[in-house]
């Protein structure tokens, strides 16, 4: 689907926007949000201590993502992945309560820099580092020119 020129995006045109949503996913699951501490099942965690899971574990595990190397956003489509495999705002009770209002930013902020500006890496062979999260070397600078319409 693709809107008229000049015309304004709107609630329908958002909620059709899957495929630019499957890519955000891609891009979480490769990088995803930090977690914090929590209490899991009856296990409590003492005071001061902190329990960290890593969800990029869980997210490049070949068992749950094949080619969990490749960015690939066609693997959330259908079904999408295995349930608790894919969690960046984390799951059950304790889910992140702004998913939806985080999904509504990232697809409008996604919708007006593709369509009105053309943009370029500086350093198209930039470096990342892994460590434990996946971080440009130099910051990943890019130019960014409105498109003339």
């Amino acid at each position: 689907m693709s809107k008229g020129s000049g015309e304004l995006l709107n609630w329908e045109y958002i909620q059709k926007m899957q495929y630019s949503w499957n890519v955000t996913t891609e891009v979480m699951r490769l990088a995803p949000p930090l977690t914090t501490d929590f209490i899991y099942e009856g296990f409590t965690i003492p005071k001061k201590w902190k329990l960290h899971w890593s969800t990029s574990t869980t997210h490049m595990n070949p068992d749950y993502f094949l080619d969990p190397e490749k960015f690939n956003p066609s693997r959330f489509e259908g079904d999408g992945p295995r349930p608790y495999t894919f969690i960046p705002f984390g799951r059950g009770p304790r889910m992140c309560p702004g998913k939806e209002f985080a999904r509504l930013e990232i697809l409008v902020f996604l919708h007006n820099v593709v369509n009105r500006f053309k943009w370029e890496l500086v350093f198209s062979d930039e470096k990342i580092n892994i460590d434990p999260m996946p971080v440009p070397v130099k910051g990943l600078p890019i130019r960014l020119q409105p498109h003339k319409f």
